[in-house]
């Protein structure tokens, strides 16, 4: 399965040009963050969620060209669940995906009755959302022979998301870009983990991918993510590349310097330094006698 590639709109030489820059560099960045965290493994099947976002249409586009020249061989299932939203336009997603040649299937579960009911009026509806997204598919994966499960958050996603818990959850913690579920039963990875959102959004865009709004949560602008959002926005205008630098920060933990005594053995440093020093005495005696 090779997969017909979406148009791209008309452009002009330069902006084919400015294009076709963007294409290898999100193809280098998912390809970087595949090999970094072991993503895809010979013989993977790979279930790539598709919300109909321009996030998921770019991971799966990019994950289709990487395929063609990729060193293992894996197959790819793009699976979208139509959550039953007044006016949801189901028939765009099938129709892609055919005209695209991608194996899919499209879940259909009434999530959306259950969120309306349960949530109250004014309240924010992810959280719920989410949980019923992920039982929905989690389930299909189960049953299915998924290896993988691929999400389409990108680099922007898991900075929002290390804010959010530092500032709201009291925990140090963001949107890892391999994950093991709370059931040890499937793997999901974020194969857009270092790619910018600004990046996605011009893809998106110049690919002519048939962008799907959420009705049910998209309209909520004053979620505690906008505001995260907001502030990554204006820090990165006052300070160029702050961004880069954070998620750079993600990859380079010091457990030795924060304060988690169940994650780095603060209470034995006495019996770590004395055997150290004890070790430092041997090597010493050894040279002396080496002499």
């Amino acid at each position: 399965m090779t997969g017909k590639q979406s148009a791209v709109l008309p452009l002009s030489e330069k902006q084919r040009f400015e294009f076709n820059k963007l294409k290898k560099r999100l193809r280098r960045q998912v390809g970087e963050a595949i090999a970094d965290y072991g993503m895809i493994e010979e013989g993977d099947k790979l279930m790539v969620c598709l919300s109909g976002g321009k996030d998921s249409f770019t991971m799966l586009d990019i994950l289709l060209s990487l395929k063609l020249n990729a060193p293992v061989s894996f197959d790819i299932v793009a699976v979208n669940l139509d959550q039953k939203q007044p006016g949801f336009p189901e028939h765009v997603l099938p129709q892609y995906l055919a005209e695209c040649g991608v194996d899919f299937h499209i879940i259909e579960q009434d999530t959306y009755s259950v969120v309306k009911r349960v949530v109250p009026e004014g309240q924010t509806t992810c959280g719920l959302c989410s949980r019923l997204r992920r039982g929905a598919l989690y389930r299909y994966a189960s049953d299915n022979g998924i290896t993988k499960i691929a999400l389409g958050h990108h680099r922007d996603d898991i900075l929002e998301t290390f804010f959010l818990n530092l500032f709201h959850g009291g925990t140090l913690k963001a949107m890892p870009p391999k994950l093991l579920s709370d059931d040890s039963k499937h793997i999901v990875i974020r194969p857009l983990a270092y790619c910018k959102e600004r990046d996605i959004a011009e893809y998106a865009r110049l690919r002519d991918f048939p962008i799907i709004p959420c009705n049910l949560c998209g309209s909520q602008q004053n979620l505690q993510r906008q505001a995260m959002k907001e502030m990554l926005s204006e820090w990165d205008k006052r300070f160029p590349g702050r961004r880069d630098t954070i998620f750079g920060a993600l990859k380079n933990v010091a457990p030795s310097h924060l304060a988690d005594p169940a994650v780095f053995d603060f209470a034995h440093l006495e019996q770590l330094r004395n055997s150290v020093q004890r070790q430092a005495d041997n090597d010493e005696g050894l040279d002396i006698l080496s002499m």
